[in-house]
């Protein structure tokens, strides 16, 4: 076998892992949708083994359910998936806050800085797709500023499961506004190498960031984004 095959062969894997991860949570698949096997084969020039492969990896992650010769389905985004999964992940982001406070350098702290000062820019226009993205970069780069490998792993695969919940709620301007001070006050902890209060604000950030989805699920409440 050729030394390039060897190399290819996981190479195809990951992107296609990567690209079914994306059509879930960029909600192209919807919540409860089945997987239309053959036509992701056709769209991604591949067979169904590395599809399947592919899925069970996606299934691995809470993302999709494999049925008995029924193929996959998309997983609902339910009140108590929701329940097990944010407190996990606030708990990580305490660590995160804690540990990133004292291993950031000034200068990964300063590119977190100037990444805030754009997803303020964006709360400022209104543009919650911007906002949402920067968000997203901020605690992304809070997590891998703890320098751990477990940590951050974790972190990616729950944080992949909760970032659906977005396209399922649209939580109030208050909210936003709330979160946008939280925010605030994060860089200001974080600019002061204050680890312990960062830790706690980040917990407390991502429960705040529960209670508003609980609540916008309890109201049925759909639209194109969630503030976080």
């Amino acid at each position: 076998m050729a030394l390039t095959e060897i190399l290819n062969r996981p190479t195809l894997h990951e992107e296609l892992v990567e690209r079914l991860r994306a059509l879930v949570v960029d909600d192209t698949l919807k919540p409860g949708e089945k997987i239309a096997e053959a036509q992701l084969c056709e769209a991604f020039g591949v067979s169904r083994t590395p599809l399947r492969e592919a899925l069970k990896v996606l299934a691995s992650e809470g993302l999709v359910v494999l049925q008995a010769n029924r193929g996959a389905r998309v997983t609902e985004i339910t009140a108590e998936e929701l329940a097990e999964v944010f407190p996990v992940i606030a708990a990580l982001e305490q660590l995160a806050g804690e540990l990133a406070a004292e291993r950031l350098d000034d200068a990964a702290i300063a590119a977190i800085q100037a990444r805030h000062d754009e997803m303020i820019a964006a709360f400022r226009k209104g543009d919650r797709k911007s906002y949402f993205e920067a968000n997203q970069d901020i605690h992304g780069a809070l997590v891998e500023g703890a320098a751990n490998a477990v940590l951050s792993a974790q972190h990616r695969t729950l944080a992949t499961r909760i970032r659906r919940a977005r396209f399922m709620v649209n939580l109030s301007e208050a909210r936003w506004s709330e979160a946008i001070e939280e925010h605030e006050r994060m860089m200001e902890l974080l600019h002061a190498r204050r680890g312990s209060e960062l830790g706690q604000l980040m917990k407390t950030h991502m429960m705040n960031k529960f209670a508003a989805h609980l609540r916008a699920l309890e109201e049925g409440a759909s639209a194109d984004s969630v503030i976080s």
